[in-house]
């Protein structure tokens, strides 16, 4: 499971795209196999966006440190970095879509502004019949443009996956409210969650972002705290945490190697970080998390 070298990353919008009629950033497929599919079996991550329909059977995947064992009907969303890794030898049916950011454009995005912070921040959800059938309904039109050569079908993806996504949100299970927000509010997240994906490592104030946004920290802080309910400051440090019980989880680097990597000063200040947001030092936890689930 664990290993000391670089966690892979892979680009399924792009590399598993190789059917006659290929969609720049997308890709959309119906499937079944004996889980690990195309033959992945080591923990990667993609820099993708990924959403995957369970039809029928059951899978076994870690996604970051949790284990999930996801049985149909389902419906499995995974973010930019995350890591992953399918395990187990069950038989399941799935309808999988990879696509990259810029695939969505601004005109068919409408009031889902909060889309990546929103919409991908529960990674599974149980479905009932009704709800995957309704899903399953974009999910056929988009694998049967994919198939067709007439014109402008790349448009109508684009815009079947919004309404996909728009259906995923508002899921009984989600909080469409934060999803439907305020617009200038939402462009306002979004702008920082993507600053803040991309620099978590060395920007670590607000002040560094809100300076990039041309706002006030304040006016940053309160208006990412109105949309998804936690300070700016809040969303950095998560960031910074989960990713160091990844590395944590997954690899085999020292204390000191990984606050290395991640920008700390030392490893005693890392350690004071981890604890302060965890309440454990980052060698119990890696102790506690690899002894649940070895």
């Amino acid at each position: 499971m664990k290993n000391n070298v670089i966690i892979p990353v892979y680009n399924y919008a792009v590399e598993c795209n190789t059917g006659p009629n290929p969609i720049k950033g997308f890709n959309i497929k119906r499937s079944t196999y004996l889980v690990q599919p195309n033959g992945v079996m080591e923990p990667h991550r993609r820099i993708d966006y990924s959403i995957t329909l369970v039809l029928s059977g059951e899978m076994t995947l870690f996604i970051d440190f949790e284990k999930y064992t996801v049985k149909a009907p389902a419906l499995i969303l995974l973010s930019p970095d995350q890591v992953h890794q399918y395990m187990g030898d069950s038989l399941c049916e799935i309808v999988s879509m990879a696509f990259e950011a810029e695939f969505l454009s601004e005109d068919t995005l409408g009031g889902m502004v909060c889309w990546s912070a929103c919409v991908f921040q529960t990674p599974v959800l149980q479905l009932t019949d009704g709800q995957l059938k309704e899903l399953m309904a974009y999910a056929k039109l988009m694998m049967k443009e994919m198939d067709s050569q007439l014109p402008l079908r790349e448009v109508i993806i684009r815009n079947l996956l919004n309404s996909l996504m728009a259906a995923s949100a508002r899921l009984p299970q989600r909080d469409i409210a934060a999803i439907q927000a305020d617009t200038v509010q939402n462009r306002i997240v979004r702008q920082f969650k993507e600053l803040s994906d991309v620099h978590y490592k060395d920007k670590t104030q607000v002040g560094h972002y809100a300076d990039m946004m041309y706002v006030t920290p304040g006016h940053l802080n309160d208006t990412v705290k109105s949309v998804v309910g936690k300070t700016a400051k809040q969303i950095i440090d998560e960031r910074r945490v989960t990713e160091a019980k990844r590395l944590l989880f997954w690899n085999e680097h020292s204390i000191k190697e990984i606050a290395w990597q991640l920008n700390f000063e030392d490893d005693g200040y890392f350690n004071r970080f981890f604890k302060k947001h965890t309440g454990h030092t980052p060698a119990v936890f890696q102790k506690s998390i690899r002894e649940k689930y070895n």
